[in-house]
């Protein structure tokens, strides 16, 4: 059973060491969090991959759109799912196929078995979190 308790120390150091992150369920609608949510890392200094197949080719914030993870022609530090928990497994199997090192799941985001799948192939996983709300209550 993996926890939804996490230090300031272990979300710090997620936040400060991953640069680039691809955002599996981005919006063009702005109303939307995950348009907020991108706009707001990108701010930050983040770079920002749009991951949507209903929008792939097109652009969200100056970002061309993916249909998924394994289209990304780059390094992707962290994945980052607004996604509806039922449909994770195939965005967290393809973040460990493609090298990513954190899957960070939104608030209301939680998937137990995506999440052991995920740490027993090493990567970090946060769940039901957001960075939006976290980066400020760290004062990164």
């Amino acid at each position: 059973m993996t926890t939804l308790t996490y230090s300031d120390d272990h979300i710090r150091h997620i936040l400060t060491t991953v640069r680039t992150i691809a955002l599996v369920g981005a919006s063009d609608n702005k109303e939307r969090p995950s348009h907020e949510v991108m706009e707001f890392l990108q701010h930050k200094g983040y770079r920002i991959i749009p991951v949507n197949p209903r929008l792939a080719g097109q652009s969200i914030l100056g970002e061309t759109v993916y249909a998924d993870l394994k289209s990304i022609p780059e390094a992707i530090d962290m994945v980052e799912l607004f996604l509806n928990p039922t449909l994770v497994d195939t965005p967290v199997d393809e973040a460990i196929a493609i090298g990513a090192k954190v899957v960070w799941m939104q608030i209301g985001v939680v998937n137990e078995a995506a999440a052991e799948k995920a740490e027993a192939a090493g990567l970090t996983v946060v769940m039901n979190r957001c960075p939006k709300q976290e980066i400020p209550r760290l004062g990164l």
